[in-house]
């Protein structure tokens, strides 16, 4: 297993592993943006983090069209961090 991979393959634990993963990536996407996270921006961030927490496949789609129409930069950089789009990828594998 290589080092960013987590401990499981796909956060298959109860809430542990995979809420620890989720605040993390969207952590760490939060500190990437820098001074371009607006609180608008901000506040976009953190409902793209609850959707993914609460499995909410209508809701994270919702809020990635929202993203993508007002703020199509910050899709960009959804699409490219790596952990983030393990974990939405996660969820359409789910068939959420």
């Amino acid at each position: 297993m290589t080092d960013d991979r987590p401990a499981t393959d796909s956060g298959t634990d109860a809430s542990g592993n995979r809420s620890t993963r989720v605040h993390e990536a969207f952590d760490e996407l939060q500190s990437a943006l820098g001074e371009r996270a607006t609180p608008e921006v901000r506040e976009a961030v953190e409902r793209l983090r609850s959707a993914v927490l609460e499995r909410d496949a209508a809701g994270l789609n919702g809020q990635l069209a929202d993203v993508k129409e007002r703020h199509g930069w910050l899709h960009t950089e959804l699409a490219r961090h790596p952990r983030i789009a393990e974990l939405v990828n996660e969820l359409a594998l789910m068939g959420l």
